[in-house]
């Protein structure tokens, strides 16, 4: 039966040990992007990023979803000063489900679960940004946040 408490996944902090369950998630992260071969995110910044969440002294923070024992998503956010808000602003950053969980409530359990950290942090929003051409997702994150209308411009440097 779907939708039963033993089909929600428990959503919780990543670990050290982690790192062999969620890389491959990671990985299916950056395809969907398309970042592969030459725009592949490198092995070093993929290993920096993984020891930034166990750094007290980094903003980062990642959580992982899973279901019967195997991690099915991930999110990673992290917290900045905005210049409109006396407290933190908190990124969503990446947000992933394994292909064969998707529609299941993963995306989902792992956005509350960060709406709940933002909150317990004293954080004053939650944002993130899509693709235009991700509709699925954006079918899921209309009816949990709201548009901002801000188009982003970004330069490499």
């Amino acid at each position: 039966m779907s939708g039963t408490v033993s089909d929600r996944p428990l959503v919780r902090p990543v670990t050290p040990d982690d790192f062999d369950a969620w890389l491959p998630l990671w990985d299916g992260y950056n395809r969907f992007y398309g970042r592969v071969g030459a725009t592949a995110v490198p092995r070093e910044i993929t290993q920096l990023t993984w020891t930034r969440f166990f750094d007290g002294y980094e903003p980062m923070h990642a959580l992982v979803a899973e279901r019967n024992g195997k991690l099915v998503g991930l999110v990673h956010y992290l917290y900045h000063r905005n210049t409109t808000m006396a407290g933190p602003t908190c990124y969503l950053q990446d947000l992933f489900t394994d292909e064969a969980e998707r529609g299941k409530g993963i995306g989902r359990a792992l956005i509350e679960r960060v709406y709940e950290e933002a909150r317990a942090a004293r954080a004053e929003r939650v944002y993130w940004i899509t693709h235009e051409t991700n509709a699925t997702a954006m079918q899921l994150y209309d009816r949990i946040a709201e548009r901002s209308g801000f188009v982003v411009y970004r330069k490499a440097l």
